[in-house]
């Protein structure tokens, strides 16, 4: 059954922030809690209540959140991976393109703070093993800004980053010292990206073909829902040449 809700964008992107801290590790429910606030022991001992949307929807039931969180699977944001036995949450490419968006305005917010502060020899080895495209978003955004306050933090991490980074992090910083004039067409391109990925793609019905007999058959929202929830593979047969073979195992 298609829940009949709608998220507002701001929401959208809290449940892909709240799910980062557990992709592939940890399934619906523990993300409910997270953005309920839940002071179960799991989720204190896991440290999830450090999450910046920790108690995102503190004044929600559970049931209700757990409603969203299906929501966002149904819209092609986050979807179901079973490892093993174990239903786990991961990004859609529709999810991560929004989640690593806002991942790299929190870091860039982060060095504003540090320049604000006039924070000397931070610590960069949290930038260490990010995901790629993540960290070329990073260094894509930090030469838009102009800023050149940010080139001692672009020297440290290029100390104790890996040689590819390292290239990446030395054009930056060239970029930043030439003030090299910015892309705005492709900035555009970005955010134009992001906005029509938040829309996210309705659930709806399609159609698949038999391997069996060569028929075209309706693969249902709500058998679209169900399989994706038991991490089935989509059907090889239509119904009848199902009911045939399991007729067939019979004999």
């Amino acid at each position: 059954m298609t829940v009949s809700i709608s998220l507002s964008h701001e929401e959208i992107r809290a449940i892909l922030r709240g799910a980062d801290a557990i992709i592939a590790q940890g399934g619906r429910t523990l993300l409910a809690k997270i953005l309920k606030g839940s002071r179960e022991k799991k989720v204190l001992e896991l440290k999830l209540d450090k999450s910046p949307v920790y108690g995102y929807f503190r004044s929600e039931k559970l049931d209700n959140i757990m409603l969203k969180i299906d929501w966002m699977i149904d819209h092609d944001f986050l979807e179901i991976e079973y490892f093993g036995k174990l239903p786990m949450i991961v990004y859609t490419e529709r999810g991560w393109l929004i989640e690593s968006d806002q991942y790299t305005d929190e870091f860039i917010s982060e060095w504003e703070e540090w320049i604000s502060q006039k924070k000397e020899n931070p610590d960069m080895t949290y930038l260490k093993d990010r995901n790629r495209q993540m960290i070329l978003l990073m260094l894509q955004k930090i030469k838009e800004s102009g800023n050149k306050d940010f080139i001692p933090y672009l020297k440290l991490w290029k100390e104790i980053d890996y040689k590819k980074v390292k290239t990446e992090i030395q054009n930056t910083i060239e970029a930043l010292e030439a003030s090299e004039p910015v892309d705005e067409a492709a900035i555009w391109e970005r955010q134009g990206r992001i906005h029509e990925a938040l829309k996210g793609a309705a659930p709806e019905d399609f159609l698949l073909k038999c391997y069996e007999c060569g028929d075209r058959f309706l693969f249902t929202v709500g058998e679209q829902q169900f399989y994706k929830q038991k991490g089935f593979d989509l059907p090889k047969r239509c119904g009848d040449c199902r009911e045939l073979n399991l007729e067939h195992s019979y004999w």
